[in-house]
């Protein structure tokens, strides 16, 4: 809502007051987040996909890809198992 204090001033908005965050609104958010996460990393691995010249090329980097995802997962089971 926008109130005019006086002629020939800017006006002044009045906010409404926004509700508390609460758990079903966080579980959204980070529900959100975790899909926003996948999507622009999906999106990163098909853009590479699609710069690639040729067939092979292709097939080459869906092995590195795939290979470099096996490796992370790889090493954060270690560290899980180390840590716990």
């Amino acid at each position: 809502m926008t109130v005019t204090d006086t002629p020939g001033q800017w006006p002044t908005v009045l906010r409404a007051q926004l509700p508390e965050p609460d758990e079903q609104g966080d579980q959204h958010l980070a529900y959100t987040a975790e899909q926003a996460r996948f999507h622009v990393t999906l999106g990163s691995i098909r853009a590479d996909l699609e710069a690639q010249p040729s067939q092979v090329c292709r097939h080459a980097a869906k092995r590195r890809w795939v290979n470099a995802i096996a490796a992370i997962a790889d090493e954060l089971d270690q560290q899980l198992r180390n840590t716990g």
